[in-house]
């Protein structure tokens, strides 16, 4: 059974026949008989279906951008990443969705939208369309600044947070150093409207 159900069957496109092979609170998996608008007989496709996520560019006063360290399982390293984390509703209204990314931009970084600061919604896309379904919410937050009752638990997974100024964000990126997509779609995204300013480099 699908977490999501964002993406329907449109004009070419038909579900057949559906075989959920895991499933838990998080995502599912489902081997799917589908017919395409360029194919007449259908192609058998196995996807992970996954509830939609945010992706916050967090801005302090000083116009620097928070970052997080997270330890990832999968690929047994730890990266650094603009905060990010998935929607509880499976079919998130526009509500629901902000709600998630001032709530992740507080459960991971320990900062908060500051009083008469602004949360601006970026768009969409679509993280690995390949194999999974997951959509993610890009938002950009400023100015942010701490929240002032530390008390709460911060992600395991994470080792650190720290603000990095835009020479510094550029320079990561060049080097390789920022290696998560979210936050490189994300740093794209605000390059491409003009609210983030990368410097021209020789190379």
């Amino acid at each position: 059974m699908r977490l999501s159900d964002l993406e329907q069957d449109t004009a070419g496109w038909k579900t057949g026949a559906q075989d959920t092979r895991y499933a838990d609170d998080h995502l599912s998996v489902v081997t799917e008989e589908v017919k395409t608008p360029s194919r007449s007989r259908p192609k058998s496709w196995t996807t992970v279906y996954r509830k939609s996520a945010v992706v916050v560019a967090a801005v302090t006063r000083e116009g620097k951008y928070l970052l997080v360290r997270q330890e990832r399982i999968p690929i047994r390293r730890a990266l650094w990443e603009m905060p990010a984390g998935q929607i509880d509703e499976a079919q998130p209204g526009q509500k629901e969705i902000e709600a998630a990314a001032l709530r992740e931009l507080r459960e991971e970084t320990g900062y908060q939208l500051a009083e008469g600061g602004e949360l601006i919604g970026l768009g969409d896309y679509f993280a690995s369309p390949g194999f999974t379904d997951e959509r993610e919410y890009l938002f950009l937050a400023r100015p942010v600044e701490p929240v002032a009752d530390q008390t709460g638990r911060r992600e395991e997974s994470i080792i650190e947070c720290r603000a990095f100024s835009v020479a510094e964000l550029q320079g990561m990126i060049a080097a390789n150093d920022i290696q998560d997509a979210n936050t490189l779609s994300l740093c794209a995204r605000l390059a491409a409207r003009g609210l983030l300013a990368f410097q021209a480099s020789s190379v």
